[in-house]
């Protein structure tokens, strides 16, 4: 007779899990491009976040300094030249013609407004407004010779690469790089 052995088991601890864990908690987004199309996806971005119940902070440097300036914060441009999915299979050439950069900018911002997207500065407001915190970066205007008063209202400080990377500080952070 075969004799039927039965299978040791083993019990398994309860381990209490920490759904928290490994969440994204906080978000800095650097955003170094002045185009209106880089400008904009760090908003989204940063706005987003916001919305998600996340902190938000954001760091301008180099031409992303441009949306932040009050002299150039809602006349930014979009990339026509050397963006290739501007317009698929227009020539070069076409895309650098005079007026063509301005001509798309404003093609683009009427479509903006057609779908109600909230131009730079009150985007930059909503930000501040939901909790978020917008700084400039140190280095890049003291190459451009900005000061404090070059900048929307919403920059709470003009700050180094150093007190950036403190901004990041903690678990759950996230950098994104535009």
């Amino acid at each position: 007779m075969q004799e039927i052995l039965e299978r040791p088991t083993t019990k398994v601890a309860e381990v209490p899990v920490d759904k928290n864990k490994g969440k994204v908690k906080k978000v800095l987004i650097i955003c170094s491009k002045g185009k209106l199309e880089d400008v904009y996806a760090a908003l989204v971005m940063a706005n987003g976040a916001l919305m998600e119940g996340m902190q938000a902070k954001m760091f301008f440097t180099f031409f992303g300094l441009e949306a932040i300036t009050k002299k150039n914060a809602d006349h930014l441009h979009t990339a026509t030249v050397g963006n290739p999915a501007f317009m698929p299979g227009m020539p070069t050439v076409v895309a650098g013609l005079p007026g063509f950069e301005a001509f798309a900018s404003y093609m683009m911002k009427k479509e903006m407004d057609k779908l109600d997207i909230p131009h730079v500065t009150e985007f930059l407001q909503m930000i501040e407004a939901g909790g978020g915190e917008i700084y400039a970066c140190k280095l890049a205007a003291d190459m451009f010779h900005l000061k404090k008063e070059d900048f929307v209202d919403e920059v709470k400080e003009i700050i180094t690469v150093g007190d950036m990377y403190a901004l990041a500080e903690g678990e759950g952070t996230q950098i994104i790089f535009i």
